[in-house]
């Protein structure tokens, strides 16, 4: 459920336009992805800078540490007043950094650096740091209650559903193991993206202009910045860092929230008044409708099916953010501002859905009143294969008829086609499992529970032990 907000953010929040900011904010992340963490982010690769610049003895010791220390001072609210004035978000900060420390330490904020070897360092730090310790984390939690409920409910029959029509049996843990398969897979191709983020300090048209006028090795000197910070170098950049490592990344966040819109839209239809397999927790003074009192809304399935309509689409504008004219233009600098709320309205639903797949309600008595209504028929698919496997010449088209004939009349269709003279050389040949399958259809459900054992096993021992 969502956290309720204290009074003092309440009325913070309630100023934003973004309902990210008030309805689905996590608190978790916001070390990492509001403005003041990206002016935090953009300090430490600036620290990291004259950190660096101290070893290479362009500094003094001393002065990397003063300006170190200036810079932790900083706030988000002072740079966005100097913006005002000089219009140039980096080098508002630069100033403000600069206004904090001695003459004889201002030369070296900065030195040698241009916006997007911080900016584009700075985004690719705070998003694998989000990721690693909020999101994945997140991301495993859901997987164990997943595991847990197919696990738990890995003999439940269900009928299986194709087209929205009723198909073959199969259990209910059997589907469920799907999305914890699903789930799993996009754990481990997020934890990939991560070492592929990259940071650069290559300078304004990415040739190591700027450092190349102090150091030989520019490279090293990159190489040791951004090792300070955890990060690997971009084997080439121009002002910006290659965007596919980012398009990558962000691709696998939109490619996981869709395991968890298809997963909201199967339990969302199986809550249908008149399917009712599942239901959400209801909480005691929870209300479903403003005019009609009985109602139960699947809202929390609906909600993230939701949040995942208005943020699927952002992937096209990364997509687009791929394209930079020559060395670098501004048209991805508006648009990639916009990025962090993707992670958030990402971790908002995973919480959601934590909350209501652990409490999830599963109606045995109705999964089997389903299953039910077309249990005859379902006899038609083992009909016809085992009927073509002891050699009819047509028994597709055969069991195709004998169906027909048995909605049209009323009738079993087992008992048709047991009763008919013509299919007494092959029903004697049936063996004791296929005759218990067409006399009981609930049988027949290949091996799904065996299969919900073995994939739930295996992300549990990959990812969870």
């Amino acid at each position: 459920m969502r956290k309720i907000p204290t009074e003092q953010e309440d009325k913070n929040r309630l100023d934003e336009f973004s309902p990210t900011d008030f309805r689905y904010a996590v608190d978790d992340l916001k070390p990492y992805l509001t403005e003041e963490a990206f002016i935090r982010y953009k300090v430490r690769v600036e620290s990291a800078l004259v950190k660096v610049l101290a070893k290479y003895k362009i500094c003094s010791k001393g002065i990397a540490e003063e300006i170190s220390k200036a810079a932790n001072s900083v706030i988000a609210r002072d740079v966005y007043e100097e913006e005002k004035r000089i219009h140039h978000d980096i080098r508002a900060l630069v100033n403000v950094i600069r206004n904090k420390v001695s003459d004889k330490a201002k030369p070296f904020v900065h030195l040698a650096a241009t916006s997007y070897d911080i900016v584009d360092t700075a985004n690719s730090l705070r998003f694998k740091e989000a990721t690693e310790n909020v999101l994945i984390p997140d991301m495993l939690k859901l997987e164990r209650v997943w595991i847990d409920l197919a696990v738990r409910e890995k003999n439940t029959l269900q009928i299986g559903r194709t087209h929205g029509q009723h198909a073959e049996p199969i259990t209910f843990g059997f589907a469920v193991s799907l999305y914890v398969h699903r789930w799993g897979e996009r754990i481990i191709k997020l934890r990939d993206t991560l070492d592929n983020l990259t940071g650069k300090f290559s300078g304004a048209v990415g040739a190591y202009n700027a450092s190349s006028l102090f150091f030989n090795d520019p490279e090293k000197l990159e190489k040791d910045i951004l090792s300070e910070l955890c990060l690997k170098p971009a084997e080439i950049s121009t002002q910006i860092i290659p965007p596919e490592p980012l398009s990558d990344f962000i691709h696998t966040l939109v490619s996981s929230f869709s395991v968890l819109a298809n997963f909201s839209d199967d339990m969302r239809h199986l809550q249908r008044s008149e399917i009712a397999e599942v239901g959400e927790a209801f909480e005691e003074e929870q209300v479903g409708s403003s005019t009609m009192p009985q109602k139960r809304n699947p809202i929390n399935f609906e909600n993230v099916k939701s949040m995942w309509k208005a943020f699927m689409p952002r992937m096209l504008t990364v997509y687009m953010d791929g394209i930079s004219e020559h060395q670098r233009d501004l048209t991805n600098s508006c648009s990639q501002r916009y990025l962090p709320e993707l992670l958030v309205a990402f971790d908002s639903s995973i919480r959601r859905m934590i909350n209501v797949s652990s409490r999830l309600k599963v109606d045995k008595k109705n999964m089997l009143k389903n299953f039910k209504l077309n249990e005859d028929k379902i006899v038609a698919e083992p009909l016809y294969i085992i009927l073509a496997a002891l050699g009819h010449p047509d028994a597709h088209e055969y069991v195709r008829q004998k169906t027909r004939d048995s909605i049209t009349s009323g009738k079993s269709l087992t008992r048709i086609v047991l009763s008919d003279p013509a299919l007494k050389s092959y029903l004697s040949k049936l063996k004791p499992l296929q005759k218990d399958i067409i006399s009981n259809p609930s049988q027949y459900t290949g091996i799904a529970a065996k299969k919900a054992e073995k994939i739930t096993s295996f992300w549990k021992k990959r990812l969870i032990t």
